[in-house]
């Protein structure tokens, strides 16, 4: 028996509103995307794939069209439960990390866990394990602004998966980073994928970086080009 696709999209469609002009973003999307794919979202600035992945992330509501995410329509949940379904289902990762520069890496990892029922000595375990598991139990105690970009990615990268998502959701997440950096991040999403299972979503606009998904979606001018699984380079 085949397994149903974690992510399925069906006639989406996506505009907003400019003034008194409706401006289109996505036409007629629909796309699946399997338990366990890493998937890049490709396609130049303003193809709409940041806000596809908005969509799948339920950030953002489509106009028309459904979005089921785990067999879930996650376009009719109310916004109080479209929040709750965030936090527990999906991890983020961001191109500027998106850290609190208050926090401590182990802090801005812990914060997720603050709307938990997790007991204090529950969060503290569960961080350090993640931060661990990304090689940063050692900077634990280093606030953003004493960490390199590549680290502060790694913190972001340990917040996104100390819930346990079902999807982790990753907006040109090297974007930021120089090429060494870069590369041991997507070797890391690798990992996720690869050992833990993870499906991710990735945009991207670097090749490099799609060459470490498993599938690739094109995007132009709010329509999809192809959908096309492959083996990772």
């Amino acid at each position: 028996m085949s397994t149903p696709p974690l992510v399925q999209i069906s006639h989406v469609v996506k505009s907003y509103r400019r003034g008194v002009q409706t401006v289109p973003v996505l036409t007629d999307i629909t796309l699946s995307i399997g338990q366990g794919d890493f998937v890049a979202l490709m396609g130049p600035s303003g193809s709409g794939k940041s806000t596809l992945l908005n969509l799948i992330a339920g950030i953002d509501r489509p106009d028309s069209g459904e979005l089921l995410v785990g067999g879930l329509d996650i376009t009719r949940l109310p916004e109080a439960a479209l929040a709750d379904w965030r936090a527990a289902h999906v991890g983020f990762i961001f191109q500027f990390y998106n850290l609190m520069p208050v926090l401590s890496a182990f802090e801005n990892v812990e914060l997720p866990l603050m709307l938990t029922r997790l007991t204090r000595h529950e969060r503290r375990e569960r961080v350090a394990m993640v931060l661990d598991m990304v090689r940063m139990a050692d900077r634990m105690s280093h606030y953003p602004s004493e960490l390199s970009g590549g680290q502060q990615q790694r913190v972001a990268i340990a917040r996104a998966l100390i819930t346990d998502p079902t999807l982790i959701v990753a907006d040109e997440p090297t974007g930021d980073l120089d090429r060494n950096s870069a590369a041991d991040v997507l070797a890391m999403l690798q990992r996720l994928n690869d050992k833990l299972g993870k499906t991710i979503i990735m945009v991207t606009h670097d090749a490099h970086a799609a060459g470490a998904a498993k599938s690739l979606v094109h995007l132009e001018k709010g329509e999809l080009i192809d959908g096309t699984p492959r083996e990772p380079s």
